[in-house]
């Protein structure tokens, strides 16, 4: 695909809207801090000319996602972060710590998260922006989630909806919007593409936080705060991963900046997280035009090969509980993968890490080599 100035279409393999153009839906995950890579991802799509019908977003994806259907430029929501300091976001709740104790309703105040939200995200409701927006919260009294912008949760404050869906629970106080007491949404979904997808010709979705859970020695011991993130980060990648595995929605470009070094509030990486958007979503837009002509499916995709150490495998069957569809076991009680060679998007092998004695492997396959021995056999 090659740049070009005008508005991102192509010829969609179930008809072109009648627009013109399809109906792109972007979708911004939650990923605290790590979500700065959004800013970057949103000037490369703006290089390309592509133009998003939907925005949606959990966490600081509903706050970058909030800026850019207002119309805040890239440029802009760049200074802001790179100006931004912890003091602005995270001062200590001394008094709710030292007179409720456990009773307080958060560890850090309310109003610097106020206060950034007032900066970022516009005025007014929902009904009043020109360009359609669902943020994702969760009413903590029902235990549900709520995706404020659909239809009959359009009447309400934005900056509110936006507020409560930063709000990660503990950190900071649930937020009020429309009378509803309301959490972080990532608590029960994190990259909200399954209501962002409705009515939309294709979805890109940019993942900033959960991607990969990397190893984390000594987490154990590092305090209640680093325990709850590294729970809450292990919840919400086993709950996306499954949602994206099974994944039937209208073709999803699916981007993954590499930030997983990154720690979720650091002020330190801003430039890096900046760059790290901007380089994912630039090559990812390579594969647009395969997504916009596709019926359905996880993109790019890339040809793998799935192998099995035997020597490692114990026959505890998890990877086949979990990923039935890729993986056996074999008379021996041993793991395999009866079709191994596989076509995977990211949002593909998430099993691969969950095996307890690391005895799965996957590795690319050049599929150019694979015709030629193929060809080969068959002529001897």
């Amino acid at each position: 695909m090659t740049d070009r100035p005008s508005p991102a279409h192509g010829t969609l393999s179930h008809g072109t809207p009648a627009h013109g153009q399809p109906r792109i839906a972007l979708v911004l995950g939650g990923g605290a801090l790590k979500g700065f890579a959004h800013i970057g991802a949103l000037r490369a799509l703006a290089e390309r000319g592509v133009v998003p019908r939907v925005f949606a977003g959990s966490s600081i994806g509903a706050l970058i996602a909030s800026a850019a259907a207002g119309g805040m430029d890239v440029e802009t929501m760049a200074e802001r972060a790179l100006a931004l300091r912890r003091k602005d976001l995270f001062r200590i709740n001394h008094m709710g710590m030292l007179l409720d104790r456990m009773q307080s309703r958060s560890i850090y105040l309310e109003s610097p998260l106020r206060a950034l939200c007032d900066h970022i995200v516009p005025e007014g409701t929902f009904e009043e922006l020109r360009t359609r927006l669902l943020v994702t919260a969760v009413d903590v009294e029902r235990g549900v989630e709520v995706v404020w912008g659909t239809p009959g949760l359009r009447d309400v404050s934005i900056r509110d909806a936006v507020y409560a869906s930063c709000a990660l629970p503990g950190f900071f106080p649930p937020g009020y919007v429309g009378g509803r007491p309301c959490i972080d949404g990532g608590t029960a979904d994190n990259l909200p593409v399954a209501i962002a997808a409705l009515g939309a010709d294709a979805v890109i979705a940019v993942d900033v936080g959960i991607a990969d859970v990397p190893s984390a020695e000594g987490v154990g011991e590092q305090g209640f705060a680093s325990v709850y993130m590294r729970a809450a980060t292990i919840m919400m990648h086993t709950l996306q991963s499954r949602m994206l595995e099974r994944w039937h929605g209208p073709p999803m470009l699916l981007v993954r900046p590499k930030v997983s070094h990154v720690s979720w509030f650091s002020f330190h990486h801003t430039a890096e997280l900046l760059r790290a958007g901007y380089e994912a979503m630039r090559i990812a837009l390579d594969d647009l035009d395969t997504v916009l002509g596709a019926h359905g499916g996880v993109y790019p995709r890339r040809p793998v090969a799935v192998s099995v150490d035997r020597d490692r495998c114990t026959g505890c069957g998890l990877c086949v509980a979990v990923a039935p569809h890729v993986m056996a076991m074999d008379a021996a009680g041993r793991a395999f993968a009866p079709n191994p060679s596989l076509e995977w998007s990211p949002a593909d092998g998430a099993f691969v890490r969950q095996c307890p004695t690391a005895a799965i492997g996957v590795t690319e396959r050049q599929v150019a080599a694979d015709r030629e021995e193929d060809t080969a056999v068959r002529v001897a």
